[in-house]
């Protein structure tokens, strides 16, 4: 009798169902899937899946449940599969389509997505999911809206712009414009206002993200986005992990002598973290001679800007995760030049100074 190895299942999320696909591995690495689940998404599909499980599966061997991270649908399954006590693994799209090619599938379907993703959790060796902590989660909602509503209030800015520089300029849309502006304005510094007093609610939390804001050029909304859009660092074990989450893992494309593509970051990654380093690299090229020399150098050599600011960013972004583990303050000592003058300042007024910045932020768009 062929010995048992390792149990998964395969789930497949989408807004109203998702499709399960339960499967084994033996001693003689044979592949085995033996039945599948459809069920809504919501708490008695969820009900119904944990069921399936423990009529399908084998105890006292290893099992693990992979999903593929499709936008927030995946996230109160996943939630609710570890609050059970089940093994999950949540990976990115990309990561599935690229096993998917791998099994020669010619058609793509939810019940073939799920069994890929079972074979996927079979033959890898994949990092376990773990449950985001609320105050995380909430910082990353206040950090997203106001993003929205920052892109809401740029999109205005520049319609008003245009109404005024036309030749027959319409006072009622124009007032219109005015009044959106406003009101844009007006939320964006209640969404900053509610990041200040959640962190004064978490002390602990609070001095963390000061430490981080010790970085010449980050400031208290950079170090808040990073913080939550990686959950805290929690699923980050390197600075390698760190920069491929982020987007930041360079792509190249070589082949014998004819093929050289160009090198670039993949920008397959966190957007959100790629956009909030955008300013505190601007500012750390103007104002601290070792990151001005690494954008010089790469200039030089490249004769493309852009890319000794990406080159900055990552190394801002590697330094917020260094102060995080390691919970210190930035020390002056390892770099070579001056420091940015940050003068000691209110959570609040930080925040107002990176509002008046944000002109700038039109070269990441």
């Amino acid at each position: 009798m062929k010995r048992l190895l390792k149990q998964a299942i395969g789930i497949d999320c989408a807004k109203d169902n998702f499709e399960a696909t339960y499967g084994r591995c033996y001693e003689n690495s044979e592949v085995e899937i033996r039945a599948r689940q459809a069920s809504g998404n919501n708490p008695q599909g969820f009900e119904k899946l944990d069921r399936f499980i423990q009529k399908a599966v084998e105890k006292d061997v290893p099992l693990i449940i992979v999903m593929e991270a499709t936008g927030v649908y995946h996230e109160k399954l996943a939630c609710y599969l570890c609050d059970e006590g089940y093994k999950v693994s949540v990976v990115l799209p990309q990561r599935a389509n690229a096993f998917m090619k791998t099994l020669k599938t010619k058609t793509v379907t939810d019940k073939e997505a799920s069994k890929g993703l079972t074979i996927m959790g079979l033959e890898k060796n994949l990092d376990l999911w773990q449950k985001p902590e609320e105050v995380f989660n909430v910082i990353k909602q206040f950090t997203r809206e106001r993003e929205q509503i920052q892109n809401f209030l740029t999109q205005t800015k520049n319609q008003l712009h245009a109404e005024q520089s036309g030749a027959w300029p319409n006072k009622k849309s124009i007032n219109r414009m005015l009044k959106l502006q406003k009101m844009y304005e007006k939320q964006i510094k209640e969404v900053e206002q509610d990041i200040v007093e959640l962190l004064k609610s978490n002390p602990d939390l609070k001095k963390r993200i000061e430490k981080i804001t010790t970085i010449p050029g980050v400031g208290l909304l950079t170090a808040v986005t990073v913080v939550g859009e990686t959950n805290g660092f929690n699923l980050i074990r390197n600075k390698k992990q760190l920069v491929s989450y982020s987007g930041y893992d360079v792509v190249e494309k070589t082949s014998g002598t004819s093929v050289r593509g160009k090198t670039h970051i993949s920008h397959k990654g966190n957007r959100h973290i790629r956009r909030a380093m955008h300013m505190p690299a601007l500012a750390a090229i103007r104002h601290t001679d070792q990151n001005k020399e690494l954008f010089k150098r790469l200039v030089g050599k490249h004769g493309i800007k852009m890319k000794g600011v990406v080159a900055v960013q990552r190394k801002l972004l590697v330094l917020i995760y260094t102060l995080w583990k390691k919970e210190e303050e930035y020390d002056n000592s390892k770099y070579i030049g001056k420091k940015i003058e940050q003068p000691q300042e209110t959570a609040l007024n930080e925040l107002d100074q990176v509002r008046s910045l944000e002109s700038v932020d039109s070269m990441q768009r």
